[in-house]
């Protein structure tokens, strides 16, 4: 999406990149073709043994259980999709849902932790005629 931005930008246009908590779409029920289409992965996880049997029927039973439990109403996020397109500039980026507001800012710590601990040993890779 970045690509994107920068290359329709020029024409005016602009782009928000939506990153969606788990919203009640249908996506975890059984007559989803996402759920369709993992079935046939069953197939060849027989060929490759228990343990990937035993995971994928773990990952079955957690979707089974997703299914019509998850928190974001996917009315209000499209009306909020609409909100943002309003907005001159849109956002570059929405977290959208108070599930992944929390996994978003646990990345944003993860990854500033990982900065600072080799901050010094980063900042040394440039050519030593360079000012720094």
């Amino acid at each position: 999406m970045g690509a994107l931005a920068q290359e329709v930008a020029p024409f005016g246009i602009t782009t928000t990149i939506v990153n969606p908590g788990f919203f009640r779409t249908g996506l975890a029920s059984p007559e989803s073709p996402v759920r369709s289409r993992q079935s046939g992965v069953v197939g060849v996880a027989r060929r490759r043994g228990r343990r990937l049997r035993r995971l994928r029927r773990a990952q079955r039973q957690w979707w089974q259980a997703q299914d019509g439990q998850q928190p974001g109403d996917p009315d209000k996020l499209a009306r909020a999709v609409v909100v943002l397109a309003e907005e001159t500039p849109p956002p570059t980026r929405f977290i959208a849902g108070a599930d992944v507001i929390a996994l978003a800012e646990r990345k944003i710590a993860e990854l500033q932790a990982e900065v600072d601990s080799h901050r010094a040993l980063s900042t040394s890779l440039i050519y030593d005629d360079l000012p720094r």
